[in-house]
């Protein structure tokens, strides 16, 4: 090739030179920084107000439970047989004598009564159905009588209602209309007794056996515990309830009758049965009613095995037991104050250190005795971070035993606040 040639490092050394370098102001470069810490500072304190705040805890002041304060009463217990007391709602109070099967003569005619009744309901002061004795039922009177059972007197085709026959078994303790209900309920005696087990198992009477309708067999037996059990449920049934609570009846053919059993109509007495043979002695299954402070209580007892020559003795012996326990079990019921108005419930602790109480707003008050266990329920809704002083908030109720509950309201304390936008960021640094 021709002519003059250049290099490609000739041609670069003609660049113009490169412009300066610029220097940024020192106090473009502060302001700089300056706005970014305070973009990062904004940012440092806005980030604890996108969290929701915690919701208040609530801790319980008082305990779940707790017993009504003081010593346990000590009831005047016979020296021989069984017994026990029992408070409808609250419990047992006590009982005596162990737990192994007796003979119960004819307080066995509880449950005669108790399944007449559920099988042929009557309402309070209904006579209800009609029964006609029959002639091989009369004709057992003279025999029953030589035996010297507890009877009222029959006739061939006597007509009786079915309250009137329930009368003449509880309250003079007719044997002979026990087995005649059995009879007319069941079709036969035997068949009627198959019923009374069944339903005593049913009931949880897990130590009675019954081998008749009257109590005379002193293979039918139970215990105390049992006929508590049992007379809580017959008392439940209005018709039971006032036959037993009478002092006398009239019925056809025996005309007035006595009810054996003299305790009703005296501390609170209105009911159960009498029962008294050889073999199981005395025998009272009871129930009273006392009233403490203004509430009414309905107390439901036994006492089965009080010794004595004859019926009269052992009668006398059984109802002196009872009238020391009823009046001794009187005495141990009281009205408690569990809870004071005005009481701490709970604590309230809020965001921040914030908080609060809930406290009761009237008296906690139980009928019972010391030493009787009582269950606390504080119903507490969720709270939020505000928090007025004095509102109605919840309730605390008291229940003793399967009695009804006992309930306050209850309010809050001193008033909470949330806390304010620079308490949180304060908090957060």
């Amino acid at each position: 090739m021709d002519g003059p040639t250049t290099s490609p490092t000739e041609d670069l050394g003609q660049l113009p030179p490169a412009p300066p370098a610029r220097r940024r102001s020192p106090w473009v470069l502060g302001g700089l920084l300056v706005l970014l810490l305070l973009i990062g500072g904004g940012l440092y304190a806005v980030a604890p107000l996108r969290n929701p705040l915690p919701a208040p805890t609530v801790e319980l002041t008082l305990p779940a439970s707790m017993t009504i304060p003081g010593a346990a009463p000590r009831l005047p217990w016979p020296r021989s047989g069984q017994a026990m007391i029992s408070v409808d709602g609250l419990g047992t109070l006590g009982a005596f004598g162990g737990s192994e099967p007796v003979p119960i003569a004819s307080v066995t005619k509880v449950m005669t009564a108790y399944v007449i009744l559920t099988e042929h309901p009557l309402d309070v002061g209904e006579q209800g159905p009609e029964l006609t004795v029959s002639a091989e039922q009369a004709a057992a009177y003279p025999a029953e009588q030589a035996r010297g059972e507890s009877l009222v007197e029959v006739r061939a085709g006597e007509v009786i209602t079915e309250r009137q026959a329930l009368q003449a078994v509880l309250l003079p303790s007719a044997n002979n209309m026990a087995r005649i209900l059995a009879a007319w309920d069941s079709g036969s005696v035997a068949a009627f007794v198959e019923k009374m087990n069944a339903v005593a198992d049913d009931l949880g009477m897990s130590d009675t056996h019954y081998t008749d309708p009257s109590g005379l067999d002193p293979d039918t037996m139970s215990t105390a515990r049992d006929q508590v059990i049992l007379a809580s449920r017959a008392m439940a049934l209005p018709a039971f309830a006032e036959i037993v609570k009478q002092k006398q009846a009239t019925i056809p053919v025996a005309g007035t009758v006595q009810n054996y059993n003299e305790l009703v109509g005296r501390d609170g007495v209105v009911g159960i049965k009498t029962g008294s043979t050889d073999e199981a002695g005395g025998c009272l299954v009871f129930a009273a009613v006392v009233t403490v402070g203004g509430r009414t209580v309905s107390i439901v007892g036994a006492v089965l095995g009080q010794p004595g020559a004859n019926t009269p003795v052992q009668l006398d012996r059984v109802f002196a037991a009872t009238r020391s326990l009823l009046r001794s079990t009187a005495a141990a019921l009281r009205v408690h104050t569990l809870v004071e108005p005005g009481e701490q419930v709970a604590t309230v602790r809020g965001p921040l250190d914030s908080g609060s109480t809930i406290n009761a707003a009237g008296k906690i008050e139980v009928v019972g005795w010391p030493g009787l266990p009582v269950r606390l329920d504080a119903q507490i809704p969720a709270l939020s971070s505000r928090i007025a002083a004095g509102a109605e908030h919840g309730q605390l109720t008291a229940t003793v035993g399967d009695g009804e509950p006992v309930a306050t309201a209850l309010r809050t304390g001193a008033a909470m606040e949330p806390p304010s936008t620079w308490e949180r960021i304060r908090h957060h640094r």
